[in-house]
């Protein structure tokens, strides 16, 4: 057993104001499946690059491992796969050939170009690098993009056969809750770290948030008191200091003015009512400082529009393709306020379905296929690289209400300094931030979307379902994550390759 140790780490980007890790003091264990949990720009895959010492930071990281980070660089993708992992790390073959069954990869994709292998394929054959020497430490950052359900389940797999520890970094739900027994937290002004998979994550932050959020009504109740009776002693002494400087008082018998008795009793209370003002502005003030910095995550608002029309989908014994059809027929109906999730590995012809549906589908179509006319769809689409432009001019171009666009944001964890930053200028997590804020911006009767959750942050994943769950529009959704389908979607289409066996129907 061996520790990764972090004492008194402070690291901040200098374009950033705020820090993001301040006086920071952890300790780990290596044995441990480690899921690293946090939204988007809290420091998830900064807390990597300080483990590999790629950053400058304050403070001491103690450990006693060999990092390997995924998903590595390749410098040369045309190359064959076995000298591409051969580059990143010399092993045996027969290693290499035993990771890539354990990840059912044929084994001959290692002598294809790697470029030729498909993002999934890319996805296990690096993976498999991580863990052929088992003296290296992985660090595993996203290993679910470009995955399909069943490539999901088969890397969850072995992710669960091994013994050795690691880091994950995943935005994949029920992925991180099959495969790791500790989660780490990056909250707002803290790392807080849970013994259990996500689910455990999910029940004990809800109830220490529900603690924390009655602590603070109690502490601002305490404060609100503190700050009354402080306001109120100010204006006592107020009135004394008018009293004071107002006309002089007779003494009781002797007839004769004692102005400067008087003023000194004066003096002397609201020297008393000054010090009981500053007392209890010290008390709240130190009241303040013990309310909790909690993670709020803010609801999202969906123009979803009603519409006269029952149905919106129909297909009839559907069929697309180009030489040959991609799919075996297709034949369902969506009516309004219905979900639909196209379920399906990659390549099976899920986005040439929505693509038909939109009317941007050139190849050839067998069946019917009907959308009435007039209806406007709301879309998020996989490939959004031709949003460019400042966010006001977006809004315009798109019809959208520039401060809907911008609520919307800034909900999904768009920093404000962000908003003037060019769209093509922005992260890759940021601009899906966009293209899902338009979508949910439109007014719309039909909202068809690609992978919306790429990219975005579990925190993200819960705004979306709970929206989803609330306005309850009229949906085609292709979407990897096998939880998100299984809370929104109201029904399941299953697209089946012509050529899959009859095992993939089951």
């Amino acid at each position: 057993m061996s520790t990764i140790q972090l004492k008194h780490v402070t690291f901040g980007y200098d374009s950033q104001e705020k820090t993001i890790f301040n006086d920071t003091s952890l300790k780990l264990q290596t044995e441990w499946k480690l899921g690293l949990i946090g939204r988007n720009g809290r420091g998830k895959t900064t807390l990597l690059k300080l483990l590999q010492n790629e950053l400058p930071f304050k403070g001491v990281i103690q450990h006693e491992q060999t990092f390997h980070y995924f998903p590595q660089t390749v410098i040369d993708k045309q190359q064959s796969t076995y000298d591409v992992l051969q580059a990143l790390c010399s092993v045996d073959q027969w290693k290499i050939e035993r990771e890539l069954r354990l990840l059912a990869v044929d084994e001959s994709s290692l002598w294809r170009p790697f470029d030729t292998l498909s993002g999934g394929e890319q996805t296990k054959v690096l993976l498999a690098v991580l863990f052929v020497d088992e003296q290296n430490y992985p660090l595993i950052d996203e290993p679910t993009n470009h995955l399909d359900q069943i490539a999901r389940q088969q890397v969850v797999s072995y992710l669960q056969s091994k013994k050795m520890g690691f880091i994950l970094v995943s935005h994949d739900r029920a992925f991180v809750d099959e495969v790791v027994d500790h989660v780490l937290a990056i909250e707002k002004s803290q790392l807080i770290l849970y013994n259990g998979n996500f689910s455990v994550y999910e029940k004990q932050k809800a109830m220490r948030d529900q603690f924390e959020q009655n602590q603070n009504t109690k502490i601002k109740k305490e404060i609100g008191r503190l700050k009354h009776t402080a306001a109120e002693k100010a204006e006592w002494s107020r009135s004394k200091e008018r009293d004071k400087l107002g006309s002089p008082k007779k003494l009781g018998s002797g007839g004769i003015f004692d102005t400067g008795a008087i003023g000194a009793r004066a003096a002397r209370t609201m020297k008393r009512s000054k010090a009981i003002v500053k007392r209890m502005e010290e008390q709240a003030n130190e009241k303040e400082q013990l309310l909790k910095d909690i993670e709020y995550v803010d609801p999202l608002t969906m123009q979803a529009r009603k519409t006269h029309h029952r149905m919106l989908v129909s297909a009839e014994k559907v069929q697309l393709g180009y030489d040959y059809p991609l799919f075996r027929p297709l034949s369902f109906e969506i009516e309004q306020g219905q979900r639909f999730a196209l379920r399906g590995g990659n390549g099976s012809g899920k986005t040439t379905l929505l693509a038909a549906i939109l009317g941007t589908f050139s190849g050839n179509l067998q069946g019917n296929l009907t959308i009435p006319k007039g209806i406007t769809i709301s879309t998020v689409r996989q490939n959004y690289e031709d949003n460019r432009g400042t966010l006001a001019e977006f809004a315009e171009e798109n019809g959208l209400v520039y401060a809907d666009l911008l609520n919307n944001l800034f909900k999904l964890g768009v920093e404000r300094t962000v908003f003037h930053t060019r769209i093509e200028q922005m992260s890759m997590g940021q601009r899906k931030r966009v293209e899902l804020a338009k979508s949910l911006a439109t007014p719309a009767e039909l909202f068809i979307w690609d992978e919306p959750l790429n990219y975005l942050d579990v925190f993200n994943h819960q705004q979306i379902e709970q929206v989803i769950q609330m306005i309850q529009p009229t949906m085609i959704v292709v979407e990897h994550d096998a939880r998100f389908i299984d809370t929104i979607a109201t029904n399941v289409i299953d697209v089946i390759p012509v050529n899959a066996f009859k095992e993939s129907e089951r």
